[in-house]
């Protein structure tokens, strides 16, 4: 009998006598669809039930997956004739429930009948939700219609409504009528924004009509309206068609002034519309410009050059170089080697810079075998090496582990008349380093002011990551101070490498010493080690006990524009737990949901091991 008493269901009806819906949103975290349904199976006055429909509605997924629409209507109708008032944020929910489960239709048909059949005003929120409804569907001739009746229905316009609509009818091609309402918005008191604009100007440009299309980028720019990218783009490739090339790149120019970088997109319609209005030489001269240059790219001026005897044009070494420099970068390897032979059939004689280029290429994946073919053809031509070139080798070589190979070029290198310099001997650093050979790479360190060879921050990095990697902190914070006393400040990759190695070692005190002077330096590291920073210190702090103090820095980070991630509440949250402040905890999880970052496996296995523990502990179904 005990045990009926204290059953979960008999529960539910202890709460509900006298109903009293906050203490059951803390009984129940969720509320499955199941439940929603039992519940307003049972015999509760209409006000109670919409409560709990209300309630459940508002979690994410539960009613769409109840799909019990039935059971919602009976509800609304037996609620219209008790006379109870019902609101338009109910009828939100119902149509979003609908439009989740497939029947964007009937969302339409709850919208007509909310006057009608329950008596219920709706504004233009009840409107543009139906509107973002049928739109997911693909549902585009009911999307314009349902417009339509809100223009003449009196219903409120928004930005929001003309947007939808606009991309629907430019969708359905009926561009003119997407255009025509671009007059009325400040009529119903909208301002275009920017989506406005570039639906319509990539439709018309979809269209050929970029005299317009450029009339309306125009509008944008005078009203301040921010123009990203791919409308420029759009424009761009629309000027480029009709051989408009110098409007196009006067265009280019507008973009970087106003602060939006081109992409790779837009360099390569620039310089396809150079080569097809026979302007080679201007988009080789343009490509030498483009930053980050890919293999698309210089196919597209390759394709130029290969018709110079229809274009009377010659390519020279200066063409060839930055083609294959493009080839290499974008791992086109074999492509760079069908350019260099070309290049020797055009009697264009390729030199050691051709050749480091493809070395430096080739190292990098450690393709050996083919550089040693490279190697060969240089030596038949007469060609010797360069500081340049020895250095690519040694560095491919200390990357692959190959340290003792690497030591012997150096001496060749010296030999030869070509002197180490300071990236010859931190390629060497780094692969001792790599290797676990930190004596001899502390030997080498000492011997550069012998060689008159002067160290670089990468000199120091290498050696103090190799000293944090043993858990010699010490030796590294020392080596730190020599770095800076030699005229060579810490930099980010300094700072996180002894931070994260001070809070691992419980030393958090100067953990934060150093951030502090890091963040007083004005070092602003990029987002990715910024977060394993914060993360390190956190895990610190919360070793130390610092409970309290690993909260405030949590607030602290959206202050710094830094975004805590997944690894940054486990750490949190399994601290929590292990000091059995299991509400704290369960509070953490619930502000990274809310934050929109989403639990993962080590989570849950946290939260479930720790709190499976607790006595009295009940799951809900």
């Amino acid at each position: 009998m005990d045990a009926q008493k204290s059953s979960p269901e008999n529960e539910w009806v202890r709460l509900l006598k006298p109903f009293d819906l906050a203490e059951l949103r803390e009984f129940l975290v969720g509320i499955t669809p199941r439940q929603v349904c039992r519940f307003l199976e049972l015999p509760l006055d209409v006000s109670t039930c919409l409560d709990i429909f209300n309630w459940a509605g508002a979690q994410k997924g539960k009613l769409g997956e109840a799909r019990e629409f039935k059971m919602m209507e009976l509800l609304l109708r037996k609620s219209r004739e008790e006379g109870i008032v019902l609101r338009e944020c109910l009828f939100i929910v119902i149509i979003k429930c609908h439009g989740c489960s497939g029947f964007p239709c009937n969302a339409v048909r709850v919208l007509d009948e909310m006057r009608a059949v329950f008596g219920c005003e709706s504004t233009f929120k009840l409107y543009n939700v139906a509107l973002g409804i049928l739109v997911g569907a693909g549902c585009h001739r009911m999307v314009a219609n349902l417009f339509y009746k809100m223009l003449h229905g009196g219903v409120r316009l928004t930005t929001f409504s003309f947007s939808i609509v606009m991309k629907v009818l430019c969708l359905m091609n009926e561009v003119d009528s997407a255009c025509s309402l671009l007059p009325g918005m400040m009529k119903h008191g909208c301002v275009p924004d920017a989506i406005v604009y570039q639906t319509l100007i990539h439709a018309l440009c979809k269209h050929n009509r970029v005299k317009e299309a450029l009339k309306l980028l125009e509008e944008m720019l005078v009203i301040g309206c921010s123009v990203d990218v791919d409308t420029f783009n759009d424009v761009i490739h629309g000027l480029c068609k009709f051989g408009r090339m110098h409007d196009a790149g006067k265009l280019i120019n507008r973009m970087q002034l106003r602060g939006c970088k081109p992409n790779a997109l837009t360099y390569g319609v620039f310089l396809q519309g150079l080569y097809k209005n026979g302007q080679v030489d201007e988009a080789r001269t343009h490509l030498s410009r483009v930053p980050n240059s890919n293999a698309v790219l210089f196919n597209t001026v390759i394709g130029g050059y290969l018709n110079e005897g229809r274009n009377g044009c010659c390519p020279d070494f200066y063409t060839y170089s930055i083609i294959i420099n493009g080839l290499c970068k974008a791992g086109r390897l074999g492509s760079a080697r069908q350019v260099l032979s070309k290049m020797e059939s055009q009697f264009c004689k390729p030199n050691i810079v051709t050749y480091t280029i493809l070395i430096d290429a080739f190292c990098k994946v450690g393709r050996w075998e083919e550089i040693e073919v490279i190697l060969e053809e240089m030596s038949l031509k007469g060609l010797s090496l360069n500081t340049v070139t020895y250095n690519c080798l040694v560095s491919g070589l200390c990357k692959d582990g190959n340290i003792k190979e690497a030591m012997e070029l150096i001496k060749r290198m010296t030999m030869e008349g070509c002197k180490p310099d300071i990236f010859t001997y931190n390629s060497l650093l780094y692969g001792l380093c790599k290797n676990d050979q930190i004596n001899e790479a502390f030997q080498l360190y000492e011997s550069l002011l012998t060689e008159g060879v002067v160290a670089n921050n990468v000199t120091y990095n290498s050696m103090i990551h190799a000293l944090l990697n043993k858990g010699k902190w010490q030796d590294a914070m020392d080596l730190a101070k020599e770095m800076v006393f030699h005229g060579c400040s810490l930099d980010i990759v300094s700072y996180n490498g002894l931070i994260k190695a001070l809070c691992k070692d419980g030393e958090v005190e100067k953990a934060m010493e150093m951030f502090e002077n890091m963040t007083e330096k004005g070092i602003k590291p990029s987002l990715t080690p910024d977060i394993v920073t914060y993360n390190s210190i956190i895990n610190g702090m919360c070793k130390m006990g610092w409970m309290h103090a690993a909260l405030n820095l949590l607030d602290k980070l959206h202050h710094e524009d830094v975004l805590p991630d997944t690894i940054t509440y486990n750490i949190l949250i399994s601290w929590h737990c292990k000091a059995s402040m299991l509400d704290d905890a369960n509070r953490l999880l619930n502000r990274a949901i809310n934050s929109g970052i989403w639990p993962n496996a080590h989570t849950w296995n946290i939260m479930v091991n720790n709190f499976v523990r607790e006595p009295g502990f009940w799951i809900p179904e």
